[in-house]
């Protein structure tokens, strides 16, 4: 891949990293109830039952905490994350869009997963099965408007 990833504007990554976390957190949860949850079958279901995991933006200062319940993705408001996944905007774009493969981005270290390894890894997989690409209503032109935002800006790391 292109050492040149965008990254997104340092006046924009400010301003983000300043806003409250629950925000963020409850579109992660909406768009993994939609997608996500009616594709888990009852035994991942259970292994991932109020277990706090943490998606983490590092180049938004996103801190997104979730954890699955027995009525669905929550925002996770209490208790420390059991596992923390980090990667840049633009690696986790390119991961929705199929662009990179998070092998790739994990042993190049620009995916990481600190904590619990064994529910780090269940997650990755997981959310590497989600087709991001075919996300509903306004998430899809969302997430192209800040691929555009990102490519735009000029900013590099």
């Amino acid at each position: 891949m292109n050492a040149e990833r965008p990254f997104l504007p340092a006046p924009l990554a400010g301003l983000i990293g300043r806003l409250p976390q629950w925000p963020p957190s409850t579109v992660v949860c909406a768009a993994l109830n939609l997608l996500f949850l009616p594709t888990l079958d009852a035994e991942t279901k259970q292994r991932l039952l109020r277990r706090v995991v943490a998606i983490q933006v590092s180049d938004a200062g996103l801190n997104c905490r979730i954890s699955l319940t027995p009525i669905g993705f929550l925002p996770a408001l209490r208790g420390e994350p059991e596992v923390t996944i980090c990667a840049s905007a633009w690696d986790y774009y390119r991961l929705a869009r199929r662009l990179e493969d998070p092998d790739t981005l994990f042993f190049s270290r620009r995916l990481t997963i600190d904590g619990d390894t064994e529910l780090g890894l269940m997650v990755k997989n997981l959310l590497d099965a989600i087709d991001w690409t075919h996300l509903p209503g306004p998430l899809g032109p969302a997430i192209e408007r800040l691929r555009r935002l990102a490519e735009g800006s000029g900013a590099r790391h």
